[in-house]
This record gives C-alpha cells, sequence and structure tokens, in this order.
C-alpha cells in the first residue's frame, strides 16, 4: 500500500511540474505573440551581440555573388546599423539572410519582383505574417557561431561509429540475467558497467558537444520547413522546402534526446531521468553520430532550408521596415542608362530628417563647409540604392534609377598594422572603384573630399584627373569636396551642388537642404570668432585670405 502513495505522490509531482511547464509555455507565447503586434510600425528593437555579430556573415560567405558590398562600401555607409534598424528576424536563419541580402544587391528585377510579392502578401494577410514569425521564433538561433561555421568544420570529426557505443548497451542484457543466477556478481558487472560508460560518456561529450547546437537547429530547421508548408507558399519556395525534407527524411530520429538535457533539465524530475539515460547509454551520442552520417553529403540540403526559410523571414523583416518608415517609402522603379532620380529622399536613421532630391544625368560635386550636410546626403543616395536594389523598399517619395554596382572611399582609416599611410589606403581605394568601371554593369560611388591625404597642389591635381575619370564610362560619381578649385576645373565633367551654412544672431544654423550651383559662403574664419578665438586671429586669418583671393599669393 505504501508503494502505491508513494508511486501516486511521484506521479502527482511529475504531472505538477509538467502542467506548470505549460502554463508557463502558453504565457510565453502570448506575450511573444502580444509583442510583435505591439512592435509592428516601430523601429526595430532587436540587438545583437558582439560576438554574433562578427559570424553574422556565415550565409554570405558561402553564396559569394557579383557586386556584393565590399568591407570598405559596407563600414563607410554604417550597414552595421543600417543592418540592426531593419533587422525585425526571431531566427538565426533570417538574421543570416537578411544580413546577405543587404550585402547582395540585385542586378535584375526578377528576385526583386518575387520580394515583393511576399512582402505585399504578408503585408495585406498580417495573421500569416504572425503565424510565420511564431515558426521562425520556435526555429530560434544557433548561438553566437553560424550554422555554416559549424558545417564548415563537420569534417574534422572524422567517421564516428556507433558499434562499441551499441555493444556496451548489449551488455546490460546478460548481466541483468547474471543477477537472477547470482545476484551479488550481476549487480558488481552491473555497477562496472555504468561506471564505465558514464566515464566515457563525459569524454565523447567533449567532443560533440559544439556541434549539439547546430545539430538541434538543423532538426528545428526540419521541423520549421514542415510547419511552413501547411502555410501559403510561392510555388518555388514550396517545391525547395519539400524537396530538402524528403532529402533529409529521418533527420529528427531520436532528436529528443539530443535536444534537451544538461545541468539537470532546471530540476524537471523527468529530465533529471533522461539526463542518467544519456550517461548510461550514451543514447545522445548515438543519436548524434547517426544524424552526422545522415548529414554527410547532404549539407547542401540544410543550406536550401536555411537559405529559403531566411528569404520568407526578410520578407517578414521588410514589411515591418517599411511600416516604421514615418516619413514615407516607395517601391523604386528601374531604368536603362545610369540617370539617377530622387525625389525627397532621408536618411533611416534619423528621427527629424530633412528631405532632399536630385537629378544625376553626369557626376555631382557638392561642396560646402564642414557639418553643412555633404556626408550624409551621399549616405543618403547610397543608402537608397543599396534598399531599392536589396529589400525593394526606399525612404523616399521616389526612386528612379538603373541597377547599380555601389561602392564608396569616404571614411577611410590609416593601416597601422598594414604600415600604410592615409594617402595609400586612399589611392587603392580609390583604384578598386576605376577598375569596377570595366564591368558591364553601371557603377554608382560616393567619394568624401578625395585625396585628402596629400598637399594642396597635388591633391587639386590629382582629384582633377581621378574625378575625370570616374565621371566617364560605366561610372555615376557623386563626390564631396572642400577644394573649391575643383568646381570650376570639372565643370564640363560635374554638375554643381552646394550645401550652406546660416549664421544669425551670433549663431550658425545648417539647413541641410541641397542647393544648385557651387558654395559661396565662407565662414570657415567666422566660426572661429564665434567660438571664442582671440580677436587677433580671426582679423589676420581674415586678411590673409583677403590677400590671396585678390593676388592668388600666399603672404607671411
Amino acid at each position: 500500500m505504501e508503494y502505491l502513495v508513494f508511486a501516486a505522490a511521484i506521479l502527482c509531482l511529475i504531472a505538477f511540474v509538467w502542467g506548470q511547464g505549460m502554463r508557463n509555455a502558453r504565457k510565453r507565447k502570448k506575450r511573444f505573440l502580444e509583442g510583435l503586434k505591439e512592435n509592428y510600425g516601430k523601429p526595430a528593437g532587436r540587438e545583437c551581440s558582439t560576438e554574433r555579430f562578427a559570424h553574422l556573415g556565415g550565409y554570405c560567405r558561402a553564396h559569394p555573388r557579383p557586386g556584393q558590398l565590399d568591407d570598405i562600401t559596407w563600414n563607410d555607409l554604417g550597414m552595421d546599423e543600417i543592418f540592426r534598424r531593419v533587422n525585425y528576424t526571431q531566427s538565426a536563419a533570417g538574421e543570416e539572410y537578411l544580413y546577405y541580402t543587404l550585402r547582395s544587391p540585385a542586378q535584375s528585377g526578377e528576385e526583386l519582383e518575387r520580394l515583393e510579392e511576399r512582402i505585399s502578401y504578408y503585408r495585406d494577410h498580417p495573421g500569416e505574417r504572425i503565424q510565420a514569425q511564431e515558426i521562425f521564433h520556435e526555429l530560434g538561433g544557433t548561438g553566437k557561431f553560424s550554422l555554416y561555421d559549424y558545417l564548415d568544420y563537420l569534417e574534422d570529426l572524422g567517421e564516428r561509429s556507433n558499434l562499441r557505443h551499441i555493444l556496451a548497451d548489449a551488455a546490460f542484457l546478460p548481466l541483468i540475467g547474471l543477477c537472477f543466477v547470482n545476484l551479488s556478481m550481476g549487480v558488481a558487472a552491473l555497477a562496472f558497467l555504468v561506471a564505465y560508460n558514464i566515464t566515457t560518456y563525459y569524454k565523447e561529450k567533449g567532443v560533440i558537444d559544439p556541434y549539439i547546437t547546430s545539430f538541434s537547429f538543423c532538426i528545428r530547421l526540419h521541423r520549421a520547413a514542415g510547419r511552413m508548408l501547411t502555410k501559403e507558399l510561392p510555388a518555388r519556395e514550396r517545391e525547395i522546402l519539400q524537396k530538402a525534407r524528403g532529402e533529409l527524411a529521418g533527420l529528427a530520429r531520436g532528436a529528443g534526446w539530443l535536444m534537451s538535457g544538461g545541468a539537470g533539465g532546471g530540476g524537471n524530475p523527468l529530465e533529471i531521468l533522461n539526463d542518467y539515460l544519456r550517461m548510461t547509454f550514451h543514447l545522445d551520442i548515438i543519436v548524434f553520430n547517426s544524424m552526422l552520417h545522415r548529414l554527410r553529403g547532404r549539407k547542401e540540403w540544410l543550406d536550401a532550408l536555411a537559405g529559403t526559410l531566411g528569404w520568407l523571414e526578410t520578407a517578414v523583416c521588410a514589411d515591418y521596415f517599411r511600416a516604421s518608415l514615418e516619413n514615407g517609402w516607395c517601391c523604386p522603379e528601374f531604368v536603362s542608362g545610369r540617370t539617377l532620380t530622387l525625389k525627397e529622399g532621408y536618411h533611416p536613421l534619423l528621427t527629424d530628417p530633412v528631405k532632399n532630391s536630385i537629378r544625376a544625368g553626369k557626376g555631382v560635386l557638392i561642396t560646402g563647409s564642414n557639418a553643412s550636410g555633404k556626408s550624409t546626403f551621399l549616405k543618403t543616395v547610397a543608402l537608397e540604392a543599396i534598399l531599392a536594389q536589396t529589400l525593394h523598399t526606399c525612404p523616399a517619395d521616389a526612386y528612379r534609377a538603373p541597377f547599380f554596382r555601389i561602392l564608396s572611399s569616404m571614411a577611410l582609416k590609416d593601416d597601422l598594422a598594414g604600415g600604410e599611410s592615409y594617402y595609400m589606403v586612399e589611392i587603392r581605394s580609390l583604384k578598386r572603384i576605376l577598375d569596377a568601371a570595366e564591368g558591364e554593369v553601371p557603377a554608382l560611388c560616393f567619394v568624401d573630399e578625395v585625396l585628402r591625404g596629400t598637399n594642396t597642389v597635388e591633391r587639386i591635381a590629382a582629384s582633377t584627373q581621378i574625378l575625370k575619370s570616374l565621371a566617364g564610362g560605366n561610372l555615376l560619381c557623386f563626390a564631396a569636396t572642400h577644394d573649391i578649385e575643383l568646381t570650376e576645373l570639372l565643370r564640363e565633367d560635374y554638375e554643381n551642388y552646394h550645401f550652406e551654412e546660416e549664421i544669425r544672431e551670433g549663431d550658425i544654423l545648417f539647413p541641410y537642404q541641397i542647393r544648385k550651383g557651387r558654395a559661396s559662403s565662407r565662414n570657415a574664419i567666422k566660426l572661429l570668432e564665434l567660438m571664442g578665438y582671440d580677436e587677433s586671429i580671426v582679423r589676420k586669418a581674415q586678411e590673409r585670405a583677403r590677400r590671396f583671393m585678390e593676388d592668388g599669393v600666399w603672404r607671411s
């Protein structure tokens, strides 16, 4: 009777713990779904750890393509922050595909049309979008590393056989039989076998532990694809998911032993029991080795699952991004030629942006003082082109241009590790843009303060010739400079625009509005006065500048 009471108590405890876990899971799901609805139309709030950010390029590295943004352009334009701004993802697959998308501007309309159809579908069917996000949320992440980091190292594990684990497990049967013949000897033999298995378990587990997270993700990929197939999907994506799941059939067999456990299961009695079963019978190691055997030679199908689910989640991100653009957005229009037309465009990271418009059929040379808006305008136009060719979404009233390869040379630094000066870094950066002009796809380039790393005379002479080269052939160049001489030297190749500041009542104001023509105001010395410099410094500087403007000679 006492045994029955004890057994009933254990069952009640297990039922209580299980029920409590289910209630907590329902509460978490409810909060998650409410959060999805509340965050629609708001800037992305999902942060990415520094370690994880360093491995976001896994999918991108595995899928190189012509026209991808190089590191110089990505860093010049602050694309890490743009990625964070549009990162509404719930899964590692979506996160890495979104990163890949932003680094890989499309060079044809077909893939953007497909993306637009899916974005529009999620916009018009919010219930389907939320269900998809729930699937992505359950898919989850891969820790700080990329799935592709793990897949690259699978071969390092070598061939892993389950034979000795199976033989060790099979040895329990005759030893249990021995207990009926000689209890003490049988118990001693069983104890020795259990101790041996537990000891060898930790050695084996240490080898496979780094891969457990990625294998669990592979299993979740397979399951997420199955759930996604119950939803409305484009024919192409449905076919890929179906075929990949078929090729990976049986992948999730025994997955429960691999995907749970550790640290006592958080106090759950069933998990504590499962932990002891794993250690005694090496169940998770056997499942891991079987999965490893099934995955070898089928990695391309895992890639297909990750890429397809990532593409679908990128469409969700684009829909969220559009809804969050309070200052308006448009779909781009792509045309032939090399003329770019932007109407009321703005930088998506600015909370109160000043919108600007421009039509450029040849090079654009922008002058103006520091902080007047030149660099921000260059970045705005570059981002319009990138977002047009990646998320099919422009923060503007209208964007019309051909497909471009996009490059920049703006925020360069000395290469101390490589022992190169700023000037050497800069001329290498500009050379790569000139080389891009030899391709079939038009190049759109952005240069801020060309050759600032050398003396005035050589800078102006070399800048003139480089900018002339950047204005011809297959290139459309936007350049900003302080050298007003360039506006005259390049008048046949570039249209002149400028930003200017206004000084009112002892204060300086920047309207950040681009204007036609070259800059005419010279307020750099006036700013010295506003900042409280000694009157004699200001007066002598003004006099020296006046004399130079009169006769073109600097006097001591």
